[in-house]
Order: structure tokens, then sequence, then C-alpha cells
């Protein structure tokens, strides 16, 4: 189950009763804006505590269209990778 960015706020809101429900959208609209472009320019992000996440160029490489049976050639592309930290990996785990 994910979280969608409404119910981000809601909580955020709830465990913050002193902010505007404005004011946390805009807040979370700056920051997801940010990892975006930090992302589109080959940046890497770390969150302390909780993850890394940085982009992989996967280069081109010719496959098949498995109902066809049709050659094709996919492009180089950017893939999104993550990590979790240690510490997250251990709240997971309940280590």
């Amino acid at each position: 189950m994910g979280i969608v960015k409404s119910k981000l706020i809601k909580k955020l809101a709830d465990n913050y009763p002193n902010f505007l429900k404005k004011d946390l959208e805009k807040l979370t609209d700056i920051f997801f804006e940010e990892i975006k472009i930090a992302l589109k320019s080959n940046k890497r992000i770390e969150l302390r505590g909780f993850a890394i996440w940085s982009t992989r160029i996967q280069n081109e490489r010719a496959a098949r269209n498995p109902r066809t049976g049709e050659r094709l050639q996919i492009p180089k592309k950017k893939n999104l990778h993550f990590k979790m930290t240690k510490e997250l990996f251990k709240k997971i785990n309940n280590e």
C-alpha cells in the first residue's frame, strides 16, 4: 500500500496543527519538485536515515515483442535507482 500526497499532507496537518494546510501543500510541492529537478540533472539525492535516489543510464539494446516476435531497438534511457539505508532496513525487518 502506498501513500498519496493528499494523505501525506493530512498526516502532516494532524501532526503540526500550527501550520496552515495550504503551507503544507506548498512545502510538499517544493520538496517533490526539487527531487525531480535533481534527478533530471543526474544528481544524487540522500535523505539520511531513509534512502538514496540516483539515476542510472540503461544503454540501447535489442529486444523482441513477445506477441508478434518482431525485433525492436530499445533506445538509451535513464532509470531511477533507490537504495534504502541500513537504519530503514532494520526498522522494516524489526531488527
